[in-house]
């Protein structure tokens, strides 16, 4: 076992019990659930200006408020093929990875608030890369909700690039 699939065990043992607020949203016909207190605000998608040479994921970036925030569509990340984007297109913008990265989802539905007992493992592939950004499933009102590391969600590439963005260019 890996330190820090140790340093979670512990951390879950200790929540044992205890409930946690997260925003669940949709990425095609499966929800999902991040922790509510990396989440800074939901907008619209809009106006993102495309970076040439990123990948797919990455759609671009946008000024907010001052400050530029790259723009990820977590369903292309996730292997939803020919997403649209229009007036429902939805992005959750967080403060993750000591930066600001804003999420392109489907819809939010709601903050719920989960038990750590409720939350069940992450279920087993094999390969544990398919399942490291997954802390576990929950299950409410008859769905099934993934909850979401959030920020192993992303790669070192994306980190990578990210970081690049943030800087002002890319490679």
């Amino acid at each position: 076992m890996t330190n820090t699939q140790q340093s979670r065990n512990t951390a879950r043992r200790a929540a044992r019990g205890r409930s946690h607020e997260y925003l669940a949203f949709a990425l095609g016909a499966e929800h999902y659930a991040i922790d509510i207190l990396c989440v800074q605000e939901i907008r619209g998608y809009g106006n993102v200006t495309h970076i040439a040479n990123a990948p797919a994921h990455i759609k671009g970036i946008v000024n907010l408020r001052g400050t530029i925030v790259p723009i990820l569509d977590l369903r292309i990340r996730f292997g939803h093929a020919n997403p649209t984007y229009n007036e429902q297109t939805i992005v959750i913008v967080l403060s993750i990875l000591d930066r600001t990265i804003g999420l392109v989802v489907d819809a939010v539905s709601d903050v719920i608030e989960i038990a750590a007992d409720d939350i069940m493992p992450a279920p087993q592939f094999g390969s544990s890369e398919l399942t490291a950004h997954i802390v576990g499933v929950a299950t409410r009102d008859e769905r099934m909700i993934i909850v979401l590391d959030i920020e192993k969600v992303f790669s070192d590439d994306d980190i990578q690039q990210l970081g690049l963005i943030a800087a002002g260019g890319t490679e």
